[in-house]
């Protein structure tokens, strides 16, 4: 009956309100591989009353083999950087102390600017540092290539940043990221890490990772897993490779069996279980800042759960309700249990 353009989300109303009176507007969907129009969708307040999510940039000009987002999303369309530093001031004020920058591809902010109103990501997040208000940083998944040393000594001398970082890989094997048509090597994103090692003081890196991508052999999934290893994440999300007609890797030779699929995510679900201890192991006796989310029962006794700014879940006695919301700082303690560490 109606088809509405993902760019016409804000006046669904309006434009149901017109359709059922009988006055059906034409038009409402839009080429989106040509738009450069960003929808400019703001909040003031959402469910979560400790964390909000900005989105300051949509559309992607990566073409990954893999990823069907250029072609649905369209390109990169940046966020008027007033309108993102308004909405955090706003958000700020209204009482949320984390604020979640987030993006299609989240790297490429400001790039489509004209030269006249050039911004950039790191720009933008020094606008946002500036606001009083704000609390917390927080910064959603980043292209490896972003963190150079720059980028990684002006971030750390933010304190307002959380040091986590989600630096998407998918692969540790070259030839896998050439098919993949990532435009970075191993060598290259290991030295992205190492920016922020050397920045910041063990700062939690999470990852991505696609096991079975067409033509992945024993070899090269056996050179994944020893790289995860040697980079050492805090987290990945693990992917097995998942056909999506329309790009180049659907119509690859050599599509792997997902059998073998599972077993290699199987295998690497297991190394990020034992990395992800490890990393908050590292963590204990060290002081942190911990965002009081929500109460919750371990063993019959109740705590107020938070996280670390660098993504650790930490808890505290529940004394109260008030305690939501609040940033405080103590020492890890002990593990409460595989996932929660207790704070002192």
């Amino acid at each position: 009956d109606l088809i509405v353009g993902n760019n016409r989300k804000a006046e669904l109303v309006s434009i149901l309100d017109d359709y059922f009176n009988s006055r059906p507007e034409e038009d409402l969907v839009i080429d989106i591989g040509k738009t450069h129009e960003y929808e400019n969708l703001s909040i003031s307040r959402i469910a979560d009353h400790t964390r909000a999510f900005i989105k300051i940039q949509d559309g992607c000009n990566q073409f990954c083999s893999y990823c069907i987002i250029p072609y649905t999303r369209g390109r990169v369309r940046s966020r008027n950087a007033e309108d993102v530093v308004e909405e955090a001031k706003r958000l700020a004020e209204a009482g949320y102390s984390e604020l979640v920058l987030t993006g299609i591809h989240l790297s490429s902010y400001g790039i489509d600017f004209p030269e006249e109103e050039k911004e950039n990501l790191l720009g933008l997040i020094k606008k946002i540092h500036q606001i009083e208000a704000v609390k917390r940083i927080r910064l959603g998944s980043l292209e490896p290539r972003i963190v150079t040393e720059t980028f990684a000594e002006e971030l750390s001398g933010l304190s307002k940043i959380c040091p986590h970082f989600h630096l998407s890989l998918q692969s540790g094997c070259d030839e896998t990221l050439k098919r993949m048509n990532r435009r970075y090597d191993t060598k290259e994103y290991e030295a992205c890490c190492d920016n922020l090692r050397r920045w910041f003081d063990n700062p939690a890196i999470t990852t991505d990772v696609i096991v079975g991508f067409p033509g992945e052999t024993d070899e090269e999934f056996e050179m994944t897993k020893a790289y995860l290893e040697r980079i050492h994440f805090y987290e990945m999300h693990v992917f097995k490779y998942s056909k999506r007609q329309g790009t180049r890797a659907a119509a690859m030779e050599n599509q792997v069996p997902e059998q073998v699929k599972s077993a290699r995510s199987d295998l690497l679900l297991k190394l990020d279980e034992t990395m992800s201890k490890e990393y908050r192991l590292s963590c204990l006796g060290t002081e942190k800042e911990v965002l009081l989310e929500e109460k919750i029962t371990i063993d019959g006794i109740d705590y107020m759960i938070g996280h670390t700014k660098e993504y650790v879940k930490a808890v505290v006695p529940y004394t109260g309700p008030e305690q939501k919301n609040q940033l405080i700082v103590g020492r890890l303690d002990h593990m409460l249990t595989d996932e929660i560490v207790y704070l002192v």
